[in-house]
C-alpha cells in the first residue's frame, strides 16, 4: 500500500515503479536482513516537550497532528491504518515519523508506554518491509530519530522479544536508507534523512560507514539550503525551526557518542537561531510567512535555549529579504524577498508585512492551514497578506501543488536609519510580465514606535484595480470613523490606533486567521481600494497610536 505525498509525488510514475519493481521483491527483503543488534549505544534522551493533551488522544485512538484529528482503526485487518482516510500525504507522514510518541511520554506511565510499544509493534507487522510511501528517506530518517530518542521511554523496560523486532526493525530501516539517503531531495527532507543516519551511526555497532555518510549528507545539504544570513532557503519562519530542531539534534547526537562536530553544523546553529529570534513576535510566536503558524513559544524558548546561540538578530539580515523595524514596544517584520520553490513553502506575499504592540499582534498575515487542502491556495494567494493586489491576481503564480509557476524575478529593499526613526524601501516585479506594474512600498517608523507610515506606489500601464489588504489579528477590533476617512483600531489591552489614507477609499470586511495550526478564526481586515489609472497609482497611508484609552 502506498499514499502519494502533498506537492511531491517522489513515489509516483516512473520513478515510482522502478522503486516496487527493485524494493518491492523478496530478493530485497533478504538483502535488509543482517546481524540485529543486542543492544543501542548510549544516544540522548529526545528533550523536546510533548503535549499531554495530544497524548491522551492518542490513547483513545486519535491522533492530533497538523492541526487535524483522525481516528486510527482498531481493526487488524484495516490496511489503511497508518495512512488514515481523509488525510493528507504530510499528515501520513507526521504520522508514520513517529515524533509523536514525546506526546506520550509526556503523558508518563505504564500505560502511555505499553501504547507506544503496541504502536510500534503494530507499525512493524505492516511495514516491516519496504513500503513505497512510509520508507520514503525523509519519512524514514523521522521514525529512526524518533524511535531512538524514545527508547528509554517505551523499550528498554520492553521483554525480549519486543527489543528483538524493534532492535530488527531500525536495522532493516538503517540498510534501506543508506542506500536512499541522497533521493531526499534538496529540501529539509535531506537533513532529516541526513539526521537518521546520524542516528543509527551511533546508536548501532559497527554503523560508523553510516554516520560518516550522514555528515557528509549534512553538510552539502547546508552549504545548499543555508542563505548567507543564516536563514533557511525556504524563506519560511516554521520550516526554519523545524530545521533548526533537527540539527539541534544531530549535535545532541554526536555529543553524546564522543564524536566530533562539524564546524559548518555549529555555524548553522548559532546564525539559525539569531534568524528565529528575528521573526519572532512580542508574544514569542513566529511571524505568519511562507507557510508558518505562530508556533508554540515554549518549543520556540525551549529551541532558542538548547541552540546556545549568543548572536542578537539582526534588523537587517540580508540574502533572506526580510526587514525588522522595532522602536520601543512596536515591531515590524517586511517580507522583501522573493519567494522559494523550496519545500513547497511559497506564498505570494511579496512586501507583505505584520505587526505587533508588546505582546499584542495588530497587522498579521493569514496564516497556513495545514492540513488543510481546501484551504491551501487561498491562504497563499497575495490577498491573504497585508500587502497590495492588482486585480485579485497572485503576484507570483502559485500552482495547485504548491510549486511556483510565474513569478518575480528583482524583488529587493533598502534600509535606513537616522535618529532612531527607520526606513525601508522594498519592490518587486511580480505584475510585470502579467499586468505590466511593478509595486513599490515603502515603511517609515518612528523613533517612539507610535507612528507608522507607508506608501504603496504602482508604476506602469496595466491592471484594472488594486486594493491594499491590512489583515488584523482575531483580538483586534475596527471601526471606521468619520465618514469612513478614519478606521479605528483597538487591542484587547484598550489601546487604540487610528488608520487614515489617501489615494483609495478606505473600508472594514471580513477576514479569515489562520495563524494557529487547526484553528480557523474570523477576524477583520481593513482594505485601501482605486482605480488604476493611465501611469499606475499612489497610496499614502499613515498608522498613528492614540494617546489614550477609551
Amino acid at each position: 500500500m502506498t499514499a502519494e505525498r502533498d506537492g511531491a509525488g517522489r513515489n509516483g510514475g516512473f520513478w515510482g515503479a522502478i522503486q516496487s519493481f527493485t524494493y518491492g521483491t523478496p530478493l530485497y527483503r533478504y538483502m535488509l536482513a543482517g546481524r540485529v543488534p543486542d543492544a543501542l549505544r548510549p544516544v540522548p534522551t529526545d528533550t523536546w516537550p510533548g503535549d499531554s493533551d495530544h497524548g491522551r488522544l492518542i490513547l483513545e485512538g486519535r491522533f492530533s497532528l497538523l492541526g487535524h484529528v483522525a481516528l486510527m482503526s482498531a481493526d487488524p485487518q484495516d490496511e489503511d491504518v497508518w495512512v488514515p482516510a481523509g488525510t493528507t500525504g504530510d499528515w501520513q507522514a507526521a504520522l508514520n515519523g513517529f515524533a509523536w510518541l514525546r506526546d506520550l511520554r509526556q503523558v508518563g506511565g505504564d500505560m502511555a508506554r505499553r501504547r507506544a510499544r503496541e504502536l510500534v509493534a503494530d507499525w512493524i507487522d505492516r511495514y516491516g518491509d519496504w513500503d513505497g510511501f512510509v520508507w520514503e528517506p525523509d519519512i524514514l530518517g523521522e521514525r529512526i530519530a524518533s524511535w531512538i530518542g524514545h527508547y528509554d521511554f517505551f523499550c528498554a523496560s520492553a521483554d525480549d522479544e519486543f527489543r528483538y523486532r524493534f532492535l530488527d526493525s531500525v536495522a532493516k530501516q538503517a540498510r534501506h536508507l543508506t542506500r536512499v539517503a541522497r533521493q531526499a531531495g534538496g529540501g529539509s527532507a535531506a537533513i532529516r534523512a541526513a539526521k537518521g543516519l546520524v542516528y543509527v551511526g551511533t546508536a548501532l555497532p559497527e554503523c560508523e560507514k553510516l554516520l560518516a555518510q550522514g555528515i557528509r549528507q549534512l553538510q552539502n545539504s547546508l552549504a545548499g539550503q543555508l542563505l548567507p544570513d543564516g536563514c533557511h532557503i525556504s524563506r519560511s519562519p516554521s520550516r526554519h525551526l523545524l530545521v533548526l530542531r533537527d540539527l539541534i539534534d544531530i549535535r545532541a547526537c554526536l555529543r553524546a557518542a564522543s564524536e566530533p562536530c562539524p564546524p559548518m553544523l555549529d555555524s548553522a546553529i548559532e546564525r539559525m537561531a539569531s534568524l528565529l529570534r528575528f521573526f519572532r513576535h512580542g508574544d514569542g510566536g513566529l511571524a505568519l510567512f511562507n507557510d508558518s503558524n505562530e508556533e508554540d513559544f515554549l518549543l520556540v524558548d525551549a529551541v532558542l535555549a538548547q541552540s546556545e546561540a549568543k548572536i542578537r538578530p539582526l534588523s537587517d539580515p540580508g540574502a533572506s529579504g526580510f526587514h525588522r523595524l522595532a522602536a520601543s514596544r512596536t515591531l515590524v517584520i517586511l517580507d522583501a524577498g522573493p519567494p522559494s520553490d523550496v519545500d513547497g513553502c511559497a506564498h505570494a506575499g511579496m512586501l507583505s508585512f505584520e505587526m505587533s504592540v508588546g505582546k499584542e499582534r495588530l497587522i498579521v498575515n493569514c496564516g497556513a492551514a495545514a492540513g488543510r487542502p481546501d484551504w491551501n491556495l487561498a491562504q497563499r494567494s497575495t490577498a491573504a497578506h497585508s500587502t497590495l493586489v492588482v486585480d485579485d491576481v497572485n503576484s507570483a503564480e502559485i500552482l495547485a501543488d504548491g510549486s511556483l509557476g510565474h513569478g518575480p524575478s528583482d524583488v529587493h529593499g533598502e534600509r535606513q536609519e537616522q535618529d532612531g526613526n527607520m526606513w525601508v524601501e522594498a519592490s518587486h516585479d511580480g505584475y510585470a510580465e502579467r499586468l505590466m506594474l511593478t509595486h513599490r512600498r515603502r515603511l517609515y517608523l518612528s523613533a517612539d514606535g507610535d507612528d507608522l507610515r507607508g506608501e504603496d506606489t504602482l508604476t506602469g500601464t496595466g491592471g484594472k484595480v488594486f486594493t491594499i489588504r491590512f489583515h488584523l489579528h482575531p483580538k483586534v477590533k475596527a471601526s471606521m470613523s468619520q465618514n469612513g476617512a478614519l478606521a479605528l483600531l483597538r487591542l484587547p489591552s484598550g489601546l487604540g490606533w487610528k488608520l487614515r489614507a489617501s489615494g483609495g477609499t478606505l473600508d472594514v470586511a471580513d477576514s479569515i486567521y489562520l495563524g494557529r495550526r487547526g484553528e480557523m478564526k474570523r477576524c477583520q481586515q481593513l482594505t485601501i481600494t482605486g482605480d488604476l489609472q493611465t501611469g499606475g497609482a499612489s497610496v499614502k497611508w499613515a498608522l498613528r497610536r492614540e494617546d489614550k484609552k477609551p
